[in-house]
């Protein structure tokens, strides 16, 4: 169907050309593929109708059709780290594993030019925005159950494109360098600050001291306030 007046005289006469050069035109006719592979038959750059071939032997024009096979195996894609922002506004890296295979051969073919690149930035995207309706907490607790949500989410999608997702799993959590950085400085300053405090306390007169330095800048930084300082007893 949609082979043209030459495309279907080629056609003949490659038929033609089998039969007059049979049996040796047989063995660049036949061709043999795995149990686990399915092969997709173009002729003169049509997508042959039916199913894929395969698996075992299958028959082909020479000089006229070009065949691709497909693995069907289930295959395995690391997913790499990539920065997700909690319910909490909590900041992590995750990364994930993602474990799925082709159903339909000719749809996938014909659909997407780089299966890998699709599922990997599909899987990001579903992650993203699933987490963000999540506590880091609940990311901790509940992580069988969200990688659920994420296989059927993109399971979605992904039937769209000949592929079964079998399985998704979130590996590691990790939360940035910037972010470690700064909540060991936030430690380190509330240790000061009560170093500080529990000095104050134990001296009133440092206190009041402290308390007139912190006025004195004040007025330095903006000399046309006014400034009424109060006794920390009455404060």
């Amino acid at each position: 169907p949609g082979l043209g007046i030459c495309e279907w005289l080629l056609t003949i006469l490659s038929f033609l050309f089998v039969i007059m050069t049979f049996p040796i035109s047989v063995w660049f006719c036949m061709k043999v593929v795995r149990e686990y592979e399915r092969a997709i038959v173009f002729r003169l750059g049509h997508l042959l109708p039916g199913r894929a071939r395969g698996p075992g032997l299958f028959f082909c024009l020479p000089c006229l059709d070009t065949y691709h096979k497909v693995d069907l195996r289930v295959k395995t894609l690391e997913i790499p780290f990539h920065q997700v922002v909690t319910k909490d506004m909590v900041t992590l890296e995750i990364d994930a594993v993602c474990y799925y295979r082709l159903e339909n051969a000719s749809l996938l073919l014909t659909t997407l030019t780089s299966t890998s690149s699709a599922i990997q930035l599909l899987v990001q995207t579903t992650t993203k925005r699933l987490l963000a309706h999540r506590a880091f907490s609940e990311l901790l607790l509940e992580r069988k159950s969200i990688s659920q949500e994420i296989k059927v989410a993109l399971d979605a999608v992904t039937g769209c494109w000949g592929i079964k997702v079998e399985r998704t799993e979130i590996n590691l959590l990790y939360f940035p360098a910037w972010q470690v950085i700064a909540a060991e400085g936030e430690k380190a300053a509330s240790e000061s600050l009560r170093m500080a405090a529990e000095i104050l306390s134990s001296a009133p007169a440092a206190a009041q001291l402290r308390y007139l330095h912190a006025l004195h800048s004040l007025t330095a930084e903006k000399p046309a306030a006014f400034i009424l300082p109060l006794p920390l007893d009455a404060m």
